[in-house]
């Protein structure tokens, strides 16, 4: 007659089998495991103890052995399993690989499971969870532009010198504009968030007007200048930099940061900034606009107050956006910049190189 080993618990694996079996995270197969341990430590019988557990009885003597002989280690980890290694699941896993990097639907963009398991001749299961495991997701597509500036490496430097090593006695601003800011107005009234639901809005509008937002983010301390302008020529980018000469202190030089934008290279305003000599122009590289922190600031102000606001006209759009900024103001937080432009230089060196061999294929 066999005769079930006695099983005996340290303190210490005593807490981390209890831990498993009332685990809500822990795998179900784990669970049990602890849990037929744990009742034959206390001298419980294994057909006892598959009746409690809902189990087989040659599986609680399973075990109740793996664990007198190896311990924890014996339950958590399967042991490896006997047979062939699966072959042809290798083979399929290596083609889905293939024709989901390489190749292209006869009638498509790209790959969804139903169409690739239909041309492989396999389940869509097994394609879903070739794709999770490589890290694949044909639906998906993110957008890039490397930039072709000429002077892009001077630029890099000299913008991101500003950011890690400011100058002394001297304010770094971030200028653009946001243009065409629409005021708009729902079509019919929104439902307010509830318990359970959220908050709806109907997808057709009301175009109200629009205004343009003109605003120098200060790096150090993080406050904004701004203003909004029906129109955004060089006359009312003189109008905003007359703005900021007024509103920062007229000892400190300033350094602004801006693109390449034609009216900010217009010949009115070259003559303006050599009548203010403590303006200082640093341009960053063409289809570089990550390069401008004022750019993060403007993504803040549309995710919390334009794109969802309802704004039955421009003045409204107007008091919204300056009581935004005023209250960002009371608060302000600036952005830390932490690339350095050897980093960036490097990043986008390899990218030349990837378009490059792309190019030649």
């Amino acid at each position: 007659m066999r005769i079930a080993p006695n099983v005996t618990i340290k303190d210490e694996d005593r807490q981390t089998l209890e831990r498993w079996s009332r685990g809500r995270r822990t795998p179900a197969r784990l669970v049990l495991r602890a849990g037929i341990v744990l009742q034959a430590a206390e001298g419980i019988a294994n057909h006892v103890i598959a009746e409690k557990l809902g189990t087989d009885r040659l599986l609680v003597g399973k075990w109740r052995r793996r664990f007198v002989e190896r311990g924890l280690a014996g339950i958590e980890k399967d042991a490896p399993r006997g047979g062939r290694p699966p072959v042809a699941r290798k083979v399929m896993t290596t083609r889905i690989i293939e024709w989901t990097t390489r190749k292209k639907p006869k009638n498509a963009t790209h790959w969804s499971c139903r169409t690739l398991a239909s041309e492989l001749g396999t389940s869509r299961a097994m394609v879903n969870r070739v794709w999770q495991a490589n890290g694949l997701k044909p639906h998906l597509h993110r957008m890039f532009k490397v930039s072709n500036d000429r002077r892009f490496i001077e630029k890099v430097v000299d913008v991101v010198g500003l950011y890690l090593n400011p100058p002394e006695h001297a304010l770094v601003l971030c200028v653009d504009e946001k243009t065409q800011i629409q005021a708009l107005d729902r079509t019919q009234p929104s439902l307010p968030l509830k318990k359970g639901r959220c908050g709806t809005m109907t997808h057709d509008y009301k175009r109200n007007g629009t205004t343009t937002l003109f605003a120098a983010l200060n790096v150090a301390e993080g406050k904004l200048i701004g203003s909004c302008m029906k129109r955004h020529r060089h006359q009312e980018w003189i109008k905003f930099l007359n703005q900021i000469d007024e509103q920062t202190p007229a000892e400190l030089e300033l350094h602004l940061i801006a693109d390449n934008y034609s009216t900010h290279k217009h010949q009115k305003v070259k003559n303006w900034l050599k009548r203010h000599p403590r303006f200082h122009m640093h341009f960053i590289p063409t289809s570089s606009s990550w390069l401008n922190l004022v750019e993060r600031w403007f993504r803040e102000i549309t995710d919390k107050q334009i794109r969802r606001g309802i704004f039955h006209n421009v003045p409204e759009l107007i008091d919204a956006i300056m009581g935004y900024i005023a209250r960002h103001n009371e608060n302000p937080q600036s952005f830390e910049w932490t690339a350095k432009a050897e980093d960036i230089l490097e990043k986008v060196r390899r990218a030349r190189d990837v378009l490059d061999k792309m190019a030649s294929v």
